[in-house]
């Protein structure tokens, strides 16, 4: 999932910059890693990359702090797991979803603070806190050298798109069960790239909305697959304002994909889909100047980008 970004795999007791309340500083490992952890895989020998080593297990300091695999910087998506005896997992307040071997993911946001804070409650009552300094993000940006104009909608939109949203609302609120948040993502389909995400446009020093997603630019017709497994919370046929033809899936642990523009939609609501089936065509459906495909991935409420996830298009 993170083969082609520079993405390493940390050991130790914290990621990079982390750091351990009242402690030295950490140390990393900087080896590249090309291999997600799998459920029927033991946390003691996760491998390491191509080298066939493994994760120390002698150490106590190793076994009883965090693990993790990403480079924490704006929307990216981190692996990780718990220290020993952990049971419950709080990130920035929020809780956290474990697997049963220990196991999480979280998202960073486009616009992600600085630092955020991971807590882990322990059985013996304790808490291990650790802050991750996340670094910024590489934002395509236009300033244009005009003043920021919102566009203004119909009542006719409005009354739509309220509905619209509250399918999107719901279908990424459904409780699916899914290991595809385990696997080394791909990408739906492959070809130019025409949009990049978190670009953004600068109005005389006023940002207006960034891209949540990158487009793909194929022809009309062209097949596009599940980059990863996952169930189907939304196939809507009929044409949204704004998305098309629109395919949501749900992966597991709060991560989610959305398929935007389709010409057409290979598969159902409730579909239980594995990495590499196809699930649509590429088209222009709702608002698209071209046919493109828009793949959108979201951890909860953050936005991530697919190129941090995938790498780069082949």
């Amino acid at each position: 999932m993170i083969r082609a970004m520079g993405f390493v795999l940390l050991t130790g007791v914290a990621l990079m910059s982390c750091v351990a309340e009242g402690g030295p500083p950490v140390s990393v490992d900087t080896q590249e890693t090309a291999i997600r952890p799998q459920a029927d895989t033991a946390p003691s020998a996760r491998a390491t990359g191509t080298t066939g080593t493994t994760e120390p297990a002698s150490s106590e300091s190793k076994r009883v702090d965090f693990w993790f695999e990403g480079v924490p910087v704006q929307g990216a998506l981190l692996t990780g797991r718990v220290p020993s005896d952990t049971v419950s997992l709080q990130f920035e307040g929020e809780h956290i979803e474990l697997g049963d071997d220990g196991f999480f993911i979280v998202g960073l946001d486009r616009d992600s603070p600085a630092e955020v804070t991971l807590v882990a409650k322990l059985k013996d009552g304790g808490a291990i806190e650790r802050r991750l300094s996340v670094a910024p993000g590489d934002w395509k940006l236009e300033h244009i050298n005009a003043p920021y104009r919102a566009g203004v909608s119909s009542a006719a939109f409005q009354e739509r798109r309220g509905a619209e949203l509250a399918q999107i609302v719901a279908s990424r609120g459904k409780n699916v069960q899914s290991d595809g948040w385990r696997q080394d993502f791909i990408w739906p389909v492959t070809g130019r790239q025409s949009g990049f995400f978190g670009s953004q446009r600068v109005y005389q020093g006023k940002p207006g909305s960034y891209h949540g997603g990158a487009d793909i630019a194929v022809p009309t017709g062209t097949v596009f697959v599940a980059p990863a497994d996952g169930v189907v919370t939304l196939a809507a046929r009929d044409e949204f304002t704004l998305e098309g033809k629109l395919i949501i899936m749900d992966h597991g642990h709060g991560l989610n994909s959305a398929f935007l523009h389709a010409s057409a939609i290979l598969v159902n609501e409730g579909d239980r889909v594995r990495q590499g089936q196809p699930i649509g065509q590429v088209g222009q459906s709702g608002r698209a100047t071209g046919p493109h495909l828009h793949w959108g991935l979201k951890w909860n409420d953050a936005r991530i980008d697919p190129l941090l996830v995938a790498g780069a298009v082949s």
